[in-house]
This record gives structure tokens, sequence and C-alpha cells, in this order.
């Protein structure tokens, strides 16, 4: 297990200075395909993306964070939709199994899946008797553009019973008991729904989530956004995201490449992360997404006159410069700015 003077950002900060945490969770997006297309989505997952994370991958990621963190690890596999894929789901959780890394702590679905009663049990009582913790269901107005919401309440019914209600999360509970209709109603309608959505339940504007729904609720000036930075999502973020083809994203922030365990394992890239390892992140750290208008007004992008929020404008101009061909190593993979 890590200790916090392990890594080199640490070592150079103040005692009384704030720390760059330990990573302690990962989330393992076991790919970008999905069934469904919402207008919030993180890593722009759809059915025509692509990926699948390798299982040799999945498995060194979670015995480097076993490494990292010690018992203190969570794994929780999510997408895409990882049920797209359920015979390489249940192979990763045997090899973690095999290798005694423990049990993974959570695995989230939409629940497209839950067609009739017997593949849900059966299913269910694969991943339990493979040491699931929890069973996390997606349940909003968002998905249920693409999913009946009777599939969704056949799944958590029977998941509860064979799981117990505490190892058995929807989110949202309130669309569970009183969904919305999403799939025959107007533009007009929908964009109410979404909003509606929002001030029950913000969320990060970043990937697809920085489209539609984020013009919907603009409201922030750039001079209002200048005066945060992004030091304290960097430092505080006890997790990080892996995509299909190692790509590692410090929390929800997706499309920002702080390194890749295809090419160094997990535990190493945190003992040798700081902000000064790239341009890009630096700037974001120092001076947030504001920090970085100058060289994209210089190179053509055009600024709005209000966003949704800071990660609103971030994301906006990291999709110019991807457009654009820039920070190739750092603004990327594809799949979450296309």
């Amino acid at each position: 297990m890590s200790l916090l003077s392990d890594n080199i950002y640490n070592k150079q900060a103040g005692r009384d200075e704030p720390k760059f945490k330990i990573w302690r969770s990962v989330g393992l997006l076991l790919t970008y395909k999905c069934n469904a297309k919402c207008e919030f989505c993180y890593y722009n997952c759809s059915p025509e993306q692509n990926g699948l994370m390798p299982v040799e991958m999945a498995i060194d990621a979670w015995r480097s964070l076993k490494e990292l963190a010690g018992d203190n690890a969570k794994i929780h596999i999510t997408g895409g939709e990882p049920f797209l894929y359920w015979d390489h789901l249940l192979e990763i959780l045997r090899e973690a199994k095999k290798n005694n890394l423990g049990p993974v702590d959570m695995i989230e679905t939409n629940g497209f899946w839950a067609v009739d009663e017997k593949i849900v049990k059966d299913r269910v009582k694969a991943l339990d008797e493979l040491g699931m913790g929890r069973l996390k269901i997606s349940c909003d107005p968002f998905h249920q553009e693409y999913v009946d919401i009777e599939l969704v309440r056949r799944l958590a019914k029977m998941a509860k019973e064979v799981l117990g209600d505490t190892r058995v999360l929807v989110r949202w509970g309130k669309y569970l008991d009183k969904p919305v209709e999403m799939k025959n109603i107007s533009a007009v309608e929908r964009d109410k729904q979404y909003i509606e959505a929002l001030k029950d339940y913000p969320c990060r504007f970043t990937g697809r989530a920085a489209g539609i729904i984020a013009e919907l609720v603009v409201s922030q000036t750039v001079e209002q956004i200048a005066t945060r930075n992004c030091s304290n999502a960097f430092l505080d973020a006890k997790g990080v995201h892996i995509g299909p083809y190692g790509n590692i994203f410090s929390g929800t922030c997706s499309g920002i490449i702080v390194g890749n365990i295809a090419k160094r394992p997990l535990a190493e890239i945190w003992q040798n992360w700081q902000p000064g390892n790239d341009k890009l992140i630096e700037t974001l750290f120092n001076s947030g997404p504001a920090g970085l208008l100058d060289e994209a007004t210089q190179a053509g992008y055009t600024q709005s006159k209000l966003y949704a929020s800071k990660c609103h404008l971030c994301t906006s101009i990291r999709q110019f410069f991807f457009d654009k061909g820039s920070y190739k190593t750092v603004v990327g993979p594809a799949e979450c700015y296309r």
C-alpha cells in the first residue's frame, strides 16, 4: 500500500498545502458501446461506439489498485453497457477471484437485458456467486428514452429478491416509482424533462452532457468561471476511471488522459503524477479552463456568451483542441469527442 509521501507532487508540497490523494477507487469502463445514447453521458457512449477492455488489462488494473490502496481498494465495472458483453464480464470476475483480488464492489447496468425472469435470476445469481457487492441500476429520464421502464422494474425487483435491498442501488429511485414518459413526446417536452431532471440531480457537463442539456441551462459568463481553477478536482479525486484502451481519467473528467495502464502500472502512474507533467493539465490545475482561452481563441475558437459550468467550458475548449489535433496525448480518446 502506498503512502501520500510516495507521490512526487506530495514530496514537493509544503506541510500545510493540499496533497494529491491516493486513488482508492477504479471504475473499469468495459466498453464505450451502449444500447443507449443518453444526452448526459460523460463518455459519449452509444450503439455506434466500440472498444472492449481485455481481461488481462482489467486484472492488471485491479491488482495495481490493490498495491496502491491496499484493503481500501474498490473496483466497479461500468461502461458503456457492460452487459452487452456478458461472457466477457464473467471472465473478468472469474479471473479476479482466481487471483484472489477480492470482490468487485459494484457493477452498473441500465437493465436493457432484463427481458424475462429466468435471465435476470440466472445472471444475478452468477454475479452473486462471483462476489459482486452491489448492483447499480440506472433509472432516469435520459435512460428511459432507450430502455423500457418495465425492464428496469423487473431487474430491480428480482435483484432485491436475490441480493437483498441493501445490495441493489437504483439511480434514481424516484423515477422507478414515478417514471417519466420520454419516448413519444415532442422535443420541447423532452427538453423540459431534461431541465427538471437536472434540477433534482445535477450532473457534470462533460462528454455528451456538454451538448444539448448543457445548452439548456447555460447561466455563467467566462468571467465568473475564470475565478475557479481545477486543482481540487485533481488533488481530491480519490478514484479514477479507466477506459477500454487503458486510458486513465481523473474522477469523472472524461477525455483528459492522465496516464495509460497499457504503458505503466496504475500505482506507478499515481506515484509520478504531478500537474507539470503536461501543459494542458498544468493550466487547468492552476487557472481552470478559462486559462486555455487565449490559446484556443488565437487558434480560431469562438467563445460563447454563457456556459452551464466550468466543466462545460472545459469540454467545449477540449473539443476544439481535439478537432484541431492539439494535445493528442492528453485530449482523447476519439470516443470521448465524437
